[in-house]
């Protein structure tokens, strides 16, 4: 059969790429800017450090309950998978396209991001926001195109990079004196009691568990990597553990420069600390620092949003032809549609709609992949388990009643946007009925 009927990926992945997926697709501009706002809202640096401790903790405990399905079904199209294997064709086809078009959301809103941040560094790029984030789009879809190798190598690279500079950034925090002056006075907030010390909890925990969104980025791999068993546990378990060092460090080193006080009152800490540490140069060095990672993000998502198309395809819910993959083992028509979709949302600007939306596919998505645990060990208990799930069913359960309160916090939080989303799920199945007949034709 020529290269580019072929269906089938290439199993060339490893623990590294698995690592890097999860730190490009999980650190995002979200832990520059939403500390400010988590502080504001429990103001004692106890709470304020273990609110972010319990986050990465939770996401811990969500990544090694998902890996036990990842590696029982190793094939690569992420949450979309385990629906469809225990839920049925139509509940799959929800998931996978509702995750579909959140991922281009998010690929066009960090290409905006970027370019409105290159025409802050580069001025004579003002202007050309939408251009500059379309070319960026662009560049990286060459660069997958190539190949799944070629994807990899980028995004190693700059997942370090990243590492690197956040890391970097909060070290030289810690080299300057501690919060005294001025611009760190700013009179302490009282930590809220009662029924208001709750709705502080429930807002924190959705501040901080989006900030650790991308934990399950491996999962879209599952039918690339070389030994599933041994390495999708282990790549879901050190990038958590990553994301968590950094997110703390950087966390630490804002409560040294500023206080809790100051970063109480701040809607962007990053800047402010980067300017009381690098002074007139600080809010440069931020910049560029939320550039490069854009830049890892924007290429993690753009490979992650090829694969459940390519899997919902390669089942017989899109048109057969959307699973071929070319000689790199790159699923390039998916992988084009995804670009060519991504560039509309930045045209039309509708991808603020999409990420308004998102936030509830989202946590239905992970309701839906811990209540699917256990759905198989009920229906499939002899199926093989290479690895299984820390605690079940104890555990599970958790991470599974963490997500439904999330569906209940969004519709109180977000009703309007929330029961968009429900029609949206909802208007979705007569292209469930439309992509089975194509199939067929």
């Amino acid at each position: 059969m020529p290269d580019g009927n072929r269906s089938r990926l290439l199993k060339v992945l490893g623990v590294a790429f698995g690592l890097a997926i999860i730190v490009g697709n999980t650190i995002g501009s979200g832990i520059l800017r939403s500390p400010g706002d988590v502080a504001a809202a429990l103001p004692h640096p106890a709470w304020f450090i273990g609110a972010w401790v319990a986050g990465g903790v939770y996401a811990l405990l969500g990544a090694m309950t998902m890996a036990e399905l990842a590696v029982m079904i190793p094939k690569s199209g992420g949450q979309y998978v385990f629906a469809r294997r225990a839920l049925g064709e139509y509940p799959g086809f929800v998931i996978g396209w509702t995750d579909w078009i959140s991922v281009c959301g998010a690929i066009a809103a960090a290409a905006i991001a970027l370019g409105e941040l290159s025409a802050q560094l580069i001025p004579s790029l003002a202007g050309r926001e939408n251009a500059t984030g379309i070319v960026v789009i662009m560049a990286f879809t060459a660069v997958n195109w190539i190949g799944v190798k070629a994807g990899d190598r980028t995004q190693q690279f700059l997942s370090l990079l990243k590492v690197v500079a956040l890391l970097a950034v909060a070290v030289a925090c810690f080299t300057a004196p501690a919060a005294s002056g001025p611009a760190t006075s700013q009179p302490l907030p009282a930590l809220p009691t009662g029924l208001a010390f709750v709705t502080a909890l429930v807002f924190v925990f959705q501040n901080v568990l989006y900030t650790y969104d991308g934990w399950n980025s491996v999962t879209y791999f599952g039918g690339e990597m070389k030994d599933p068993g041994r390495e999708i546990p282990r790549a879901m378990a050190y990038g958590v553990i990553a994301v968590l060092v950094v997110y703390l460090a950087l966390n630490a080193a804002y409560l040294h420069v500023l206080g809790i006080g100051a970063l109480a009152h701040d809607k962007f800490p990053a800047a402010t600390a980067a300017n009381l540490v690098f002074g007139s140069a600080g809010l440069g060095v931020v910049r560029a620092v939320m550039a490069v990672t854009l830049l890892g993000s924007i290429n993690a998502i753009l490979m992650i949003a090829s694969r459940t198309p390519w899997a919902m395809s390669d089942d017989g819910l899109l048109p057969r032809f959307v699973s071929r993959v070319n000689v790199g083992g790159t699923p390039h028509l998916a992988l084009a549609a995804s670009t060519v979709a991504t560039i509309a949302l930045v045209l039309s600007g509708t991808f603020q709609t999409v990420l308004a939306l998102s936030a509830f596919f989202y946590v239905m998505q992970y309701a839906t992949t811990f209540a699917s645990l256990f759905v198989l060990r009920r229906r499939e208990p002899d199926a093989p388990r290479p690895y299984r799930a820390w605690g079940y069913p104890w555990v599970p359960a958790l991470v599974l009643f963490g997500a439904l309160a999330f569906i209940v916090g969004n519709f109180i939080g977000d009703r309007a946007n929330s029961i968009r989303a429900v029609v949206v799920i909802a208007a979705s199945y007569p292209l469930y009925l439309l992509a089975k007949r194509l199939h067929r034709t």
